[in-house]
């Protein structure tokens, strides 16, 4: 039987921008403390995937940037935004999360595995062709998802449920029809996109989708949001591969954040991915890590979402009533997708 594939490796630890960052390692040392204890059936770790190449970086990222993350190495501390910060081996931290998207998403297409969750630092969607950002390097997900097209995919979904709107994936992909980006985030919160507006140009017109939120929602908001306005969306495009931007800053317990998610909540937001993706792409599922800066919250939510996606069941997802601050939002996605 496949598994859910874990890749994740302590090259990831050594990315420090500073004591006193919120995104510092031991976001990762909990999450991966929590799944050892934790003992999931089904789930096999790897460490062992190859770093981003450069065609993979320029088909994101433009060669100036590129050149101006690579000369951060060997650099104790350098400062590239007021948020983002670079020490010695931040650099190759990055090539290789980015790598463990690409290589995530060759398991999937050759059918290594049930589905895969990308452990990485440093994080990726704020992360634009040409600048680093919100903590962000390279754009990991962003760079997955332009991987899979190379390799055949014919449409690709990103999903992203980080707290913060994820600016550089939708940029990425805004005039384009062959991915569809959704996301839900607070707004107006940084980095300030995401209106729902926004809804791409040109040939992309209509493929971005963004799900703004005034701060507050819990499990059962996110619940219903996914299964009435994701999923018919979702339907309509019918996409080869769903990615995710998988971020916890979502959670109640989140010191930046304002939203009010749960463990059982990630688990639902899950469940409907899982069973979208066992009814649309064979199953082809992957999440990437994002922002968390609860370690409490960050870990037990992974720690769900592990669960979830080791689970033996592939979930029917149905639909469910949305709360009315949303109906207007539902009926325009239905305007734009005939649904």
């Amino acid at each position: 039987m496949r598994e859910t594939l874990v890749l994740t490796n302590s090259l990831f630890l050594e990315h420090d921008p500073g004591s006193d960052h919120v995104e510092s390692p031991e976001r990762l040392r909990s999450i991966l403390k929590g799944l050892e204890a934790a003992d999931i059936s089904g789930v096999r770790r790897v460490e062992d995937f190859a770093p981003a190449g450069f065609e993979d970086l320029v088909r994101v990222h433009t060669r100036e940037h590129v050149d101006r993350i690579a000369a951060t190495a060997g650099s104790p501390f350098e400062i590239l935004d007021p948020d983002t910060r670079t020490s010695a081996r931040s650099y190759d931290a990055a090539l290789l999360a980015a790598g463990a998207v690409v290589s995530g998403v060759d398991e999937l297409l050759a059918g290594r595995a049930r589905n895969v969750f990308a452990l990485v630092r440093p994080p990726g969607h704020h992360a634009e062709a040409g600048r680093a950002m919100g903590f962000c390097l390279f754009n990991n997900v962003a760079m997955g998802a332009a991987h899979a097209r190379a390799a055949g995919c014919g449409r690709v979904m990103v999903v992203d449920f980080d707290l913060h709107h994820g600016n550089g994936t939708q940029h990425a992909f805004y005039e384009d029809d062959t991915v569809l980006y959704f996301s839900t985030h607070q707004y107006p919160h940084y980095p300030g996109t995401g209106a729902a507006g926004e809804t791409g140009r040109g040939a992309g017109e209509g493929y971005t989708v963004n799900v703004p939120l005034g701060g507050g929602q819990g499990d059962a908001a996110y619940e219903a949001i996914f299964r009435s306005v994701l999923v018919p969306v979702a339907r309509a495009f019918r996409p080869d591969i769903i990615l995710v931007s998988a971020g916890y800053d979502i959670c109640y317990q989140d010191p930046l954040g304002g939203m009010a998610v749960t463990p059982d909540g990630f688990r639902g937001i899950v469940r409907v991915l899982k069973g979208l993706a066992a009814e649309l792409c064979e199953g082809r599922l992957l999440l990437s890590l994002e922002g968390g800066y609860s370690l409490e919250g960050l870990r037990d939510g992974v720690v769900a979402t592990v669960a979830e996606l080791a689970a033996a069941d592939d979930p029917a997802v149905e639909p469910c009533p949305l709360p009315p601050e949303l109906e207007g939002l539902a009926d325009i996605l239905r305007s734009w997708w005939d649904i």
